[in-house]
């Protein structure tokens, strides 16, 4: 077990990330006196990294995992080693920038019913712009869809401050995620089965289905490669967002909501696979179909995991879920950003 001298225990999972640790551990080190401790995680790497940490960075303690089974098995393990109040989850692709941790620190320190929260995400490589994954909060619509202040399905937006506030939102980001240990624990941890992707998004949604807030602190700033792990536009990252999504909603959701949601998602979902097969990108398609026929063959499994969660909610807190639909908001009405949608967000207090 490893004891940290903060609060808060920064801990960033890693795997053969020699390149990432030489870019961004310096930054993120020089950050620590401003209150926590760093911790690299390292998830089976097969080359010399964590012997390469241990020997050039000294500011930071090691722990090592010794199977590899993914990133939401690997911080499962690692955060069962680590005693702290506060926990960061930060992906070894992070650049932070000078006084990120101070703001999401107060503003976790202000509210005792804020669970989780995390920073503005812009994208590293067009640093002008939001990141994919997080951008200014994230949001879920009435029908399962994902999405995020700054970024809607293919379009992003430059950041021009426009998002500067401090709101409640549905889900943070994975990459930059600050969440109270023992809230963490109390509710399961990251759920191992996901794998990799929406596994936050499930954290995030037991959490507010136990009453506390998931939020969104704009006065603090890290960049984000993307795409190190699971390349974005992957048949792999497509699979795990079909089938996940599909996870998320039977663990999570309503029963009565279900009723009419699983049929309608598949119909969607059917229309997303043939817009592809019209496109030649016949790899894509079988894709989505794999993703629903795993889904549906391990339903048991899911639906013993959902009798789980439905022991924990005490009083959903939906604030951040947008009652339209994304899909057609985008798509059909042609509303690229989100002040487009015209929906108000909710301030933390």
């Amino acid at each position: 077990m490893i004891e940290c001298q903060h609060d808060t225990a920064v801990v960033i999972l890693s795997y053969n990330g020699k390149k990432w640790h030489d870019l961004f551990l310096p930054k993120i080190i020089a950050e620590a006196h401003t209150g926590y401790d760093v911790i690299v995680a390292d998830n089976a790497s097969t080359d010399d990294t964590l012997q390469y940490v241990q020997t050039n960075f000294p500011g930071a303690k090691t722990l090592h995992i010794a199977e590899n089974h993914g990133f939401a098995f690997g911080y499962y393990e690692a955060l069962e080693q680590v005693n702290a109040k506060y926990y960061i989850l930060l992906s070894s692709d992070f650049e932070v920038t000078e006084g990120w941790f101070p703001p999401l620190h107060a503003a976790m320190e202000r509210d005792a019913m804020l669970a989780a929260c995390q920073p503005k995400i812009r994208y590293w490589r067009e640093r002008d712009k939001f990141e994919y994954a997080g951008a200014g909060g994230g949001f879920m619509d009435s029908f399962g869809y994902l999405f995020c202040r700054g970024r809607i399905f293919f379009d992003i937006e430059k950041d021009l401050g426009q998002y500067d506030d401090n709101i409640e939102v549905f889900w943070a980001s994975g990459g930059c995620l600050m969440v109270r240990a023992d809230l963490y624990h109390k509710v399961g941890g990251l759920d191992r089965e996901f794998y990799a992707h929406m596994e936050e998004v499930d954290l995030c949604w037991r959490l507010k289905n136990a009453g506390y807030k998931i939020g969104y602190v704009g006065g603090s700033l890290v960049y984000h490669v993307g795409g190190s792990v699971i390349s974005y536009g992957s048949t792999q990252k497509l699979y795990y967002n079909f089938r996940n999504n599909l996870i998320l909603l039977l663990k999570n959701e309503k029963g009565l909501k279900l009723l009419w949601l699983f049929p309608f998602r598949l119909i969607l979902d059917g229309v997303a696979g043939l817009r592809l097969l019209f496109k030649g990108n016949f790899k894509h398609t079988y894709t989505i179909v794999k993703a629903h026929f795993h889904f549906y063959k391990h339903i048991g499994r899911w639906w013993k995991a959902r009798k789980a969660t439905k022991k924990l909610i005490i009083t959903r807190n939906e604030v951040g879920i947008y009652p339209g639909s994304i899909v057609l908001d985008y798509f059909l009405f042609r509303k690229k950003k989100f002040p487009a949608i015209g929906w108000k967000t909710k301030p933390l207090d």
